[in-house]
């Protein structure tokens, strides 16, 4: 008989979340049917979707939604084998059963050398929604200028690179001076730190002066109504994220888009990655064959211990995470 930890969303979270929020507790899971296999959990992924997804499709006392790395621990089912790696979307449990169906075998050819939460990060949905965000709703060219917010984080830091592959100027900014010098080495154009530049609008300018060509926005809020009136005539903006808004308990009042929007002749765009689900593959195989060639760097914020999952969570909501925030079990 396996013991399960999990973390349950105790209480709905009102503004921003708090370690009273989650409960910790422990499931007895039952012997395995034939068919089943059971999955322990190695490395899980906190992410900012996790904040909004949580009040739209959990109730309180359900366990935190989010995706691991598990390895396969006992199998009655002959597809998958003890020992393999599998990518899970489980939640925040520390063992778990499955049937087999909704799990992604890590590939055997997965080298050595790259550790295994990179199916979370820059080779998972973090990596491929900056792959189709940049490559089909911004469509960028060569010789365009790219600009990324919340640039040191899981996604828009995969973003910038990407964009610097296709030949891009590329403008980043982040909430540290250490984010800063992290994109400038990891081959960002410009980058600066949004909370100490005495203007976003000045320092917007500064960073291109000719405007951008394409606006990947993380963020919302305030930034992204700033950043529009710098986007060239038939710009196009891919709205990702609005992580300066998932913890607003008052919703956030205009500027309004329409008229930079008219007169630019701007094309905006919200966009969720499972839209490309049937392209998985395609993507992960160009991310790995970068990562492997050294033109996408990496960094992950790795938190020890599953005791530690919220704390992770805040953390990550916090900006605290330079890359990908990974909790390591």
């Amino acid at each position: 008989m396996v013991t399960a930890k999990v973390w349950v969303l105790k209480k709905h979270f009102e503004g921003f979340p708090k370690p009273s929020n989650f409960d910790l507790k422990k499931i007895e899971l039952p012997s395995l049917q034939d068919g089943e296999l059971l999955l322990e959990s190695v490395f899980l992924s906190v992410d900012p979707y996790m904040r909004p997804y949580s009040q739209r499709d959990m109730k309180e006392g359900d366990i935190m939604i989010g995706t691991q790395v598990a390895r396969i621990v006992e199998s009655k089912n002959p597809a998958f084998a003890v020992g393999a790696f599998v990518v899970a979307n489980s939640g925040w449990r520390s063992h778990f059963i499955s049937d087999g169906k909704g799990l992604h075998l890590l590939p055997s050819s997965w080298p050595e050398s790259l550790p295994k939460s990179l199916a979370l990060g820059t080779v998972g949905m973090p990596g491929l929604t900056a792959y189709f965000g940049l490559f089909e709703v911004c469509k960028m060219k060569p010789g365009e200028t790219v600009l990324v917010n919340a640039a040191a984080g899981a996604v828009g830091s995969v973003v910038g690179q990407l964009a610097k592959i296709g030949g891009c100027k590329v403008v980043g900014c982040a909430g540290s001076d250490d984010k800063v010098a992290y994109l400038k080495k990891i081959g960002f154009d410009e980058a600066f730190n949004y909370k100490t530049v005495t203007s976003l609008d000045e320092a917007l300018s500064k960073a291109s002066p000719d405007g951008y060509d394409c606006f990947f926005d993380n963020v919302g809020g305030e930034f992204s109504s700033i950043a529009i009136n710098h986007m060239k005539k038939h710009g196009r903006i891919a709205v990702c994220g609005a992580i300066s808004q998932y913890n607003d308990s008052v919703p956030q009042k205009g500027p309004y888009v329409q008229i930079p929007m008219i007169f630019k002749e701007l094309r905006m765009e919200g966009f969720i990655v499972t839209s490309w689900n049937n392209r998985q593959e395609e993507g992960q195989k160009a991310l790995l064959k970068w990562v492997l060639e050294g033109k996408v760097k990496f960094h992950e914020q790795v938190t020890e211990g599953f005791e530690n999952m919220p704390a992770a969570f805040i953390g990550m909501l916090r900006g605290e995470n330079l890359g990908k925030a990974i909790v390591k079990v």
